[in-house]
């Protein structure tokens, strides 16, 4: 198994009364990970930017670590 660590934004959406992720955005580092979810921040209830390891085998992504959000996010982790 081999892990390497990338950098994601996730906006979220209100989904009938619910946080709801959105469409992942993946960035080049943690910098850019966190200018684009600054950026796209007016325009979702919340938005989120992480670290996380994948698998580069399975595509699975794990320990997800937030390195900035604004707004209303949900819980990726659970």
């Amino acid at each position: 198994m081999s892990l390497c660590e990338k950098f994601i934004v996730m906006p979220f959406k209100k989904v009938r009364g619910n946080v709801a992720p959105g469409e992942m955005r993946q960035a080049s580092n943690p910098a850019a990970a966190e200018r684009l979810a600054g950026a796209m921040a007016d325009r979702f209830v919340g938005v989120a930017a992480y670290a996380v390891m994948v698998d580069m085998e399975s595509g699975d992504m794990s320990s997800p670590r937030v390195l900035c959000q604004y707004g209303e996010i949900a819980d990726i982790a659970a």
